[in-house]
């Protein structure tokens, strides 16, 4: 199964359905089924911005199971519907009209019992069963 290796907070903000969207500059053809692993990396600065969602932040292991359905690229108008979704947790994307790159869609996610490993670069495959 294809995996991505999400810093936190994020991949917990995905794991628990709060943010739909992940941010790459690189586009993917990809659709389907996708594991959330939460790397090793934390944004400190983004965790105290989100820690009024009083979260769980575990680092290198796969915690959640999703679909990636969509990569859209993010423009005026990609930034004016993230706005309306919720505009802290896109905050970033939101202001920043210079990034210029693509939001993976992540629907229909699941928490799973995390699995420690090491993540990896772009989309990545693990055996998971």
């Amino acid at each position: 199964m294809k995996v991505i290796t999400i810093k936190q907070p994020f991949a917990s903000l995905i794991a628990e359905g709060i943010k739909e969207y992940e941010f790459r500059t690189w586009k993917t053809k990809y659709r389907g089924e996708i594991l959330i692993h939460a790397g090793k990396s934390i944004n400190k600065e983004a965790m105290k911005k989100f820690e009024k969602y009083n979260l769980d932040y575990p680092t290198g292991c796969i915690i959640a199971k999703a679909n990636l359905t969509d990569c859209i690229r993010i423009d005026k108008k990609a930034r004016e519907m993230l706005k309306e979704k919720n505009s802290l947790v896109y905050s970033r994307v939101i202001k920043d009209i210079e990034w210029d790159g693509y939001g993976f869609k992540i629907e229909n996610v699941e928490k799973i019992e995390p699995i420690s490993l090491n993540g990896k670069l772009g989309l990545w495959d693990y055996d998971y069963k």
